[in-house]
């Protein structure tokens, strides 16, 4: 069996160097890591990660689990997961979970039996109060908009506050006839609900009617978006704005208006939710709410830390800070 001393003489460097190339602990230079990592590969050298586990009581390695891999936030997320646990000496093991709460539960079932340090779980339908589930001492925090109480450790974004405050946007643009393309129902308390919650004040606070007819009730693919502003035009709807509830969804939006005849921002000014990279590569680029992403990933990791140094803690709740970003699509 090949030895970390094995690997350490091939290297030409000590044993407590290979040490810290394979836990990914920092203070290693660039050159010395990829000496350790070529060493490692010609020997054939394989970790041994129950031993470790057994030493340590820990695997360095963190679930993320997340509704659908192949969309830009959750990829632009696991991006930024996966950068703040390197920096506390974590790996991240993503998985899907298709938003459904059988998803959820397996990926927290699978975790455990991975012997993972924790899970990160964006959680759409999942439940702990519903469910009465109890976690116990395993340290999970949830991402998302659903209200967990104080059951479990909870990071999420600012759904009304940067909803309404795209709102009052489009309003000071001189929009009078605002309609929201969101998800499939406005029942329950979720990312939806909570974002059309935001949108409704912001009307109310301008004196502005909410016409039922301008909520176009879809979906969260860009095909949903670019099907509502189709269907709204087909129902002879005025319109001279459009809050949609993620950039994903204002993709299929810009290209809606564009199958109809409308220009964006000339006729229907346009706002989304998220600031994912493509938004400010759209034409026209969209202006969107920004919550700060890399600061929830910080705050998710940061939170398995804590739940791991000290299991008995109290479970903590936090919001992203935001800021708009008003790019061509409201000007």
């Amino acid at each position: 069996m090949v030895t970390m001393s094995d690997v350490a003489r091939l290297a030409g460097v000590s044993k407590m160097t290979v040490s810290n190339v394979v836990n990914n602990r920092a203070g290693v230079s660039d050159p010395v890591r990829l000496r350790v990592l070529e060493a490692i590969q010609k020997s054939g050298y394989r970790l041994n990660v129950n031993a470790r586990t057994l030493k340590a009581g820990r695997t360095g390695v963190i679930g993320l689990a997340v509704p659908e891999v192949d969309r830009p936030y959750y990829g632009m997320l696991a991006s930024h997961v996966i950068e703040a646990a390197k920096e506390r000496g974590f790996h991240v093991a993503v998985e899907q979970t298709g938003a459904a709460a059988e998803g959820e539960a397996q990926a927290i079932a699978q975790s455990h039996k991975l012997q993972f340090d924790g899970l990160i779980l964006s959680a759409v339908a999942l439940d702990p109060r519903d469910r009465g589930q109890s976690w116990g001492d395993f340290p999970i925090v949830m991402l998302g908009e659903r209200d967990f109480g104080a059951s479990i450790d909870h990071v999420g974004m600012a759904n009304e506050a940067g909803t309404r405050a795209a709102t009052e946007h489009l309003i000071e643009r001189g929009c009078e006839r605002i309609a929201i393309v969101t998800g499939w129902t406005l029942e329950g308390v979720h990312v939806v609900s909570r974002r059309h919650r935001g949108y409704a004040e912001a009307l109310e606070a301008a004196g502005l009617a909410a016409d039922p007819a301008l909520t176009a009730l879809s979906g969260m693919h860009m095909g949903h978006g670019r099907k509502a502003i189709r269907e709204l035009h087909a129902s002879g709807a005025k319109f001279d704005g459009v809050v949609a509830v993620t950039d994903t969804v204002a993709q299929g939006v810009l290209r809606g208006l564009a199958d109809v005849g409308l220009r964006c921002p000339e006729d229907v000014r346009v706002i989304g939710f998220d600031d994912i990279p493509e938004a400010a590569y759209l034409v026209p680029s969209l202006s969107t709410v920004a919550p700060d992403h890399r600061w929830m990933a910080e705050k998710a990791v940061a939170l398995i830390a804590a739940r791991l140094d000290d299991p008995a803690r109290r479970p903590e709740e936090h919001t992203a800070p935001y800021e708009l970003v008003l790019r061509e699509s409201t000007r």
